[in-house]
């Protein structure tokens, strides 16, 4: 592999062992959308502004889908608001199913808080816009005021938040999804349009039927998309907005991480394919490696590009092109739409999030509590005072005529002083000591560790300092080339911070490195002569050279002694010692190479020197909190993993 790929720091070998749609993915998806987002706003102002009729013909354009005799007809806006949102809601259900089942929610106690907070950030501006517009018939409008854009959200945290902390990014997206899905409810509930019980029992039943297949095993795309579709229709007819059906289909959708049967099957189904191209085979191998992903890992691949970069920025180019000028914006000033869902987003989300969040942890005597800081939570409720997409959604449909622009341009000045106040939020902490930033953006809450078998600094074969606050573990195998270029990366990370250490833990690929249980077990008769880590760095820089020969040779020019080495290697002493190493890998999850683990939580993405430096100086700040290295700062943890 050449160093001009630019997947070259981010593969790993055939057993693709990352968990489904990493948090970093889904984040550089989000925030390269949101730019878009923002240029097709000022296009729509300023369309808008220079030929509102031209914008407003184009949107109101009918277009019908004829179904036989039953005929489906919708303007263009409302095929965007009611049709291709549809995608966009069914990223969000995938994304909250895919952190229920293997994110930070796989802990069930770590949704009450989020949750929590999330409705707290909700109810409390909803009272806030009511007060404003108590009595009248804008008061209608309330559930403009509820959700957070999780795309603009999560963009403007990247730009303006602290580059070293993914739980505050969890933490973000949990609340925000959260927040879309009981908005998505409302939408349902309290905004239909010409209700039909019918539909919506024929809605229901297709539902059903969308349990009973997926308890039935089927994993077949096209016939959920057929379900999906039918129940699509029959909720647009039933009048409630359709766009539920994407959210419901999302938290449908199972994620797991692959299994090794499902790898070790797919990996045949290759070789097989190598040994005989033909088409038949070529399918055989195609459908074995989709099946040993999750449907909800296969569906964000496919769909989430999409959302991102078409679906949210049509939806806000068809959206947001409203004529300001003195008279909206005199109106605007005194308008009780306009200064409500401001004051709603601006202070009631922050306020709610905060308050909510501080009561909870106060009455669970810090059982639940953040994870993160308080000045993170802080940042976290302003930064969802971002609620373009869903509040103009919502407010297409509560409001209309002189009151549905007031609540636009209510929504783009929220929109834009939300993300001034988390700016000054995340420069203030910029600017305090080290160790108080560290505490007011991460916290004390305790990670979720996902190194099962924690370090034994008497038996891990370990670089640095044994007691070091901060531990690298990489799964390895010596043949896998991957392996090979991180082994550099790793050099040079132990040469930037003197105070890690590093643990290197056998995970032999064998159905596609053959010779890399060969070369485990002679790193492990090196071992035993104390000449461990010279004989791994000669296994990673001769990977094409691991023949019993080969070993043999490099024993030699070590100065081991060779006929200890080589009864070693024919007793084969050091299986079970492997073999510890693989099933400890099996219980964290492991299924690829490499992976590695720092102070006990996996590392996702790229692994070159930048990524890696990031997690090792985030793991750092969270050491700092710890109450041992408070007291003694010279004092390095001892023991395995810190949470």
């Amino acid at each position: 592999m050449t160093s001009d790929n630019p997947h070259r720091w981010s593969d790993r070998t055939a057993w693709a062992g990352r968990l489904n749609a990493p948090l970093r993915a889904f984040l550089r998806t989000e925030t390269g959308g949101a730019r878009v987002v923002l240029v097709a706003a000022v296009v729509a102002l300023l369309w808008a502004n220079l030929h509102m009729s031209s914008y407003e013909s184009l949107w109101s354009t009918s277009l019908t889908v004829q179904l036989g005799d039953w005929p489906v007809s919708h303007d263009l806006r409302t095929w965007i608001n009611s049709g291709l949102m549809t995608f966009f809601f069914l990223v969000a259900g995938l994304e909250l199913r895919r952190e229920f089942d293997i994110g930070e929610l796989r802990e069930r106690r770590r949704l009450a808080l989020p949750m929590l907070a999330g409705l707290g950030g909700m109810l409390l501006p909803i009272l806030i816009y009511l007060a404003f517009n108590a009595g009248h018939t804008t008061a209608a409008g309330w559930g403009a005021v509820m959700a957070t854009d999780t795309a603009l959200a999560l963009g403007a945290l990247a730009v303006f938040g602290p580059r070293f902390s993914d739980r505050l990014r969890g933490f973000l997206l949990t609340v925000s999804v959260i927040d879309d899905l009981v908005a998505i409810a409302v939408l349902a509930i309290a905004y239909p349009e010409h209700p039909s019980s019918t539909a919506l029992i024929v809605a229901a039943g297709i539902f059903g039927l969308v349990l009973l297949v997926r308890a039935g095993g089927v994993r077949f795309g096209p016939v959920y998309a057929l379900l999906g579709v039918a129940a699509w229709v029959a909720v647009s007819e039933s009048g409630v907005d359709p766009v539920v059906v994407g959210l419901v289909m999302g938290l449908l959708t199972y994620a797991y991480a692959p299994g090794r049967t499902e790898l070790q099957r797919a990996s045949d189904q290759f070789r097989l394919f190598r040994e005989q191209p033909t088409p038949q085979l070529a399918r055989s191998a195609q459908a074995g490696l989709a099946s040993a992903l999750s449907p909800n890992e296969r569906l964000q691949n496919i769909y989430h590009p999409w959302a991102s970069y078409v679906v949210v920025p049509l939806f806000a180019l068809a959206n947001v092109g409203i004529v300001i000028d003195g008279d909206l914006l005199a109106r605007a000033v005194t308008s009780s739409v306009t200064l409500g869902i401001v004051a709603a987003y601006v202070i009631g989300k922050p306020a709610g999030i905060v308050a909510t969040s501080w009561l909870v942890a106060r009455l669970s005597g810090n059982r639940f509590r953040p994870p993160v800081g308080w000045l993170a939570v802080a940042g976290v409720g302003t930064v969802s005072g971002i609620g373009f997409t869903v509040a103009l959604l919502i407010a297409t449909h509560a409001l209309h005529g002189p009151a549905l622009e007031e609540a636009k341009l209510g929504i783009l000045v929220a929109t834009i002083g939300a993300s001034v106040i988390t700016w000054l939020v995340f420069r203030a902490a910029a600017r305090l000591s080290p160790v108080r930033r560290a505490r007011a953006l991460l916290g004390v809450a305790e990670g979720i560790v996902d190194l099962m078998l924690p370090v034994d600094p008497e038996r891990d074969h370990m670089r640095g300092p044994r007691e070091a606050p901060v531990t690298v573990v990489e799964y390895g195998d010596f043949e896998c080339p991957y392996c090979g270029q991180a082994e550099p990366v790793v050099r040079e990370l132990l040469a930037d911070f003197a105070n890690i250490r590093y643990v290197w833990r056998h995970l032999p690929l064998t159905d596609v490195h053959p010779h890399a249980q060969l070369a485990a077990e002679a790193a492990e008769a090196a071992s035993e002569q104390g000449a461990f880590w010279e004989m791994h760095d000669l296994l990673l820089v001769h990977q094409d050279a691991l023949n019993p020969t080969d070993l043999l040779g490099y024993a030699e020019r070590l100065g081991l002694d060779l006929d200890r080495f080589r009864e070693h290697m024919v007793e084969r002493e050091a299986v079970d010692r492997i073999a510890e190493d693989v099933d400890s890998a099996d219980l964290s999850g492991v299924t690829g190479t490499p992976t590695f683990f720092i102070n006990g939580r996996r590392h996702h993405g790229a692994y070159d020197i930048t990524a890696l430096s990031a997690a090792v100086k985030a793991a750092f700040a969270s050491a700092k909190l710890r109450p041992e290295y408070r007291r003694d700062p010279g004092r390095r943890h001892e023991g395995g993993p810190a949470s």
